[in-house]
């Protein structure tokens, strides 16, 4: 039962969050400096990246969560309770990125990349999948009616 489309819905979430790691955020720039915020952390430009682990870890679980949840196909109230946990994670990722820039001093303009979108896809994704989740559950309850 892996050829579901819930199962491309959540690859593709697994996919777009996980390209967090790839693609910069935002970019903030100061008097002084110019930053990159990306899945990794905060990056001055010109400057080594610095990792911030716990970010890392949480865009990596998030990834992983998606991806381990294709396979959940046979408990599907379960996949759909893990689905819905995972927007919550993505949401609280969002807001942790949104509180890196915002602790930027002297902050004077801020350039939208393209990873800003990726979580808003996750979620969106996300989402898709639980409704074909719930068109799953509600066909196998059909067919169960009419043994």
């Amino acid at each position: 039962m892996i050829q579901r489309i819930q199962s491309i819905w959540l690859l593709l979430a697994s996919i777009a969050i996980l390209c967090l790691l790839l693609v910069p955020v935002i970019g903030a720039a100061t008097d002084k400096n110019y930053y990159i915020l990306n899945g990794f952390g905060l990056q001055v430009e010109g400057a080594a990246q610095v990792i911030n682990i716990p970010l890392l870890l949480s865009i990596v679980l998030a990834g992983l969560i998606s991806l381990i949840n294709i396979f959940n196909y046979r408990n599907r109230k379960l996949q759909i309770r893990i689905a819905s946990l995972n927007i919550f994670l993505i949401l609280a990722l969002s807001f942790w990125l949104s509180q890196i820039i915002k602790g930027i001093n002297g902050l004077k303009t801020l350039d939208i990349e393209p990873g800003l979108y990726f979580p808003l896809a996750a979620i969106i994704f996300t989402l898709l999948a639980i409704r074909g989740i719930k068109q799953d559950e509600k066909l196998i309850r059909s067919a169960d009616r009419l043994r």
